[in-house]
């Protein structure tokens, strides 16, 4: 659903389970950093509200979303790692390298969730516009870390 019919920091919190044993992986790209900062801030706080231990928040940097997959798989591969959250932030230019990056990375994070049989969520943006990533990332429209970080949750309930 369009984050401007729905704030992306509203969530249903009802029949979450106990993720006070469970290990989280964080992958941030570095690319959009003020973007992705403040992603890795709601996802993190999230986490923590429900119960997540911080010592159990591992979080890795990537140079940029492109390579947001190999991180997630490699934090995938670890058998302590519950859940992966990739975070990022790909902001449409003059060329069609933003069509190719959103392509890979969302294809590749799905590999990585078929692959590894664990939930690895993707948590990146893809906006017009560096105010709509904003918007998007604790500004007016919610923050895509908080979603991020509750569908972890989510799908490790399932």
């Amino acid at each position: 659903m369009a984050s401007s019919l729905k704030n992306l920091s509203d969530y249903n919190s009802t029949n979450l389970i106990d993720v006070s044993n469970k290990r989280f992986a964080v992958v941030v790209s570095e690319w959009n950093e003020e973007v992705t900062e403040s992603l890795y801030s709601g996802a993190y706080q999230t986490l923590l509200q429900h119960g997540v231990k911080a010592e159990h928040i591992l979080r890795k940097q990537v140079p940029g979303s492109f390579e947001l997959t190999l991180g997630a798989q490699w934090c995938a591969q670890q058998k302590e790692i519950d859940a992966v959250i990739c975070l990022g932030c790909v902001i449409q230019g003059e060329t069609r390298h933003f069509d190719f990056i959103c392509d890979a990375v969302a294809q590749g994070i799905t590999q990585v969730n078929l692959t590894y049989n664990k939930p690895v969520i993707f948590g990146v943006l893809t906006t017009q516009t560096q105010q709509q990533a904003l918007d998007r990332a604790g500004g007016k429209h919610g923050n895509k870390g908080d979603e991020a970080a509750i569908t972890a949750i989510k799908m490790l309930g399932f």
